[in-house]
């Protein structure tokens, strides 16, 4: 078991002055891979203090540069792919084989991807007589959730030193080990001292005591709804600017001619992906009545391919969930589901012997007052619920309290975008339409305020300055 004492603060790894040693353990085998100890108050302290000591430096720092050293971590994340994926595998769960491309590949792009963005950025433009200038909000917390752990910290950090901001990064404590693999790529990659730092602990400790900071003039938190209303209400007392990215329950909407075969498909597959702890997982399908007993006879056959085991097994499909805690939790929320009429499809599948898991379930009979249907399980869980008439189907879609994601399948017609349109969801797929990273990501209602990927991104670092100039101001000065 690898014991971690050290944090990354002001350029140099330090030894944590916290009292605890949190575990990391292995969703799979259930074992304590290793710890990482936490950091104290004093060492929260620390971090920004040397955050806001490197902010006008890098601030002033050209933007060629920023966009250099960025790439530069680029480079040294993609030298340590390998041991990336091993260690998010091992303690998210996902299977191995997709981990590599989607926890690991995907984000070592995206701050290439970045750079690219910022090369590109408009950074000052003329509105009438004033000079708008786009420029870094300052010290940014980063509080980073567990199930897409490089994934969000890049869509966080990546885009934040672009803009010229200096960062705090608070990763989960329970899947931590890649914001430490960045860190190491940080200092290889040689940015100046302060620009990254990095703590680690539990988020009522030390996440709270970061968000609390008078000097972190910004929070990034993506995690849940209830976390990020207290991390509000804590940004609140000093006028911190926030960006919240929460929970969901994403509805795939399915229309009358819709090929109900490949909306079952797909739908299913972004519900069981990272065994469906993914905060955008269409984890609710909605379809007119006529088509549910057909529906529910596709994802019966469907759900035999999604097999659980090792991740580190090619053949595996479905991997474990993050912890026993979340394990209990779901199956809980499925056991009620039941116990208040909602109905299984198909048999449920043979649990390994160890591993935090809960078989691929679809749930039948659902009525919009159950729990699944209106709350996030963060589990492997899909729901089938009919409607009579499109209207219903959209009130249906639009009536929880969240709106991060959405899909409609319909035939290719001018309705369809027409429903699409009509979803109160920060992104919505129309017939499976892929993933755009260079899109706005972001949601609705109480998934959340403000949006990452892409320019927008970037844009939600920066703050927009007024410069008004007299008529008589040379041209030439505004190189």
């Amino acid at each position: 078991m690898a014991k971690h004492t050290q944090l990354f603060i002001e350029g140099a790894m330090v030894t944590a002055r916290g009292e605890h040693d949190l575990p990391v353990v292995d969703s799979f085998t259930e074992e304590i891979i290793g710890s990482y100890r936490t950091a104290s108050a004093l060492d929260v302290e620390a971090a920004v203090a040397a955050a806001r000591r490197a902010f006008d430096g890098w601030a002033a720092t050209p933007v060629a540069e920023r966009v250099a050293a960025v790439r530069r971590v680029a480079a040294r994340l993609r030298d340590q792919a390998d041991a990336l994926t091993t260690a998010i595998s091992r303690e998210v769960g996902m299977p191995r084989k997709l981990a590599a491309r989607i926890q690991v590949g995907a984000p070592i792009a995206a701050w290439d991807m970045y750079a690219d963005l910022a090369e590109q950025f408009e950074w000052e433009s003329r509105v009438g007589h004033s000079l708008v200038q786009q420029v870094p909000t300052g010290v940014i917390a980063c509080i980073t959730p567990w199930n897409y752990p490089l994934h969000q910290i890049t869509g966080k950090v990546a885009p934040a030193l672009l803009a010229g901001c200096t960062v705090v990064l608070k990763p989960s404590e329970l899947a931590p080990t890649c914001a430490f693999l960045l860190a190491e790529a940080v200092h290889q990659a040689g940015l100046p001292a302060g620009v990254f730092n990095l703590i680690h602990g539990y988020g009522p400790e030390v996440g709270e005591a970061l968000v609390r900071h008078r000097d972190v003039d910004m929070v990034s938190f993506t995690g849940s709804t209830r976390a990020g209303r207290r991390i509000a209400a804590f940004a609140a007392g000093d006028i911190k600017r926030v960006a919240l990215e929460l929970g969901g329950k994403s509805a795939a909407l399915v229309l009358p001619g819709a090929d109900l075969t490949a909306a079952v498909k797909a739908t299913l597959a972004s519900c069981m992906l990272n065994s469906g702890q993914t905060c955008s997982a269409m984890t609710r399908l909605l379809l007119p009545r006529s088509m549910l007993e057909a529906a529910e006879s596709i994802a019966c056959d469907l759900l035999k391919g999604y097999r659980m085991g090792d991740p580190a097994d090619a053949t595996t499909r479905l991997g474990p969930l993050i912890s026993k805690a979340q394990q209990l939790k779901v199956q809980g929320l499925i056991d009620d589901a039941l116990e208040a009429g909602a109905r299984r499809v198909g048999e449920t599948a043979t649990m390994p012997s160890h591993g935090f898991f809960v078989p691929s379930t679809v749930l039948t009979g659902v009525t919009s007052d159950m729990v699944v249907a209106q709350e996030e399980i963060f589990g492997p869980v899909l729901v089938l619920m009919g409607y009579d008439e499109v209207e219903d189907g959209i009130a249906l879609a639009n009536g929880t309290d969240y709106g991060l994601a959405g899909a409609v399948w319909g035939r290719a017609v001018p309705e369809t975008l027409s429903v699409a349109r009509r979803l109160r969801a920060g992104q919505v797929d129309i017939n499976g339409a892929p993933f755009n990273p260079i899109a706005p990501f972001g949601g609705f209602k109480q998934s959340g305020i403000g949006r990452e990927n892409g320019r927008f991104g970037i844009e939600e670092f920066l703050e927009p300055v007024s410069i008004q100039l007299p008529n008589a101001f040379p041209e030439t000065t505004l190189a």
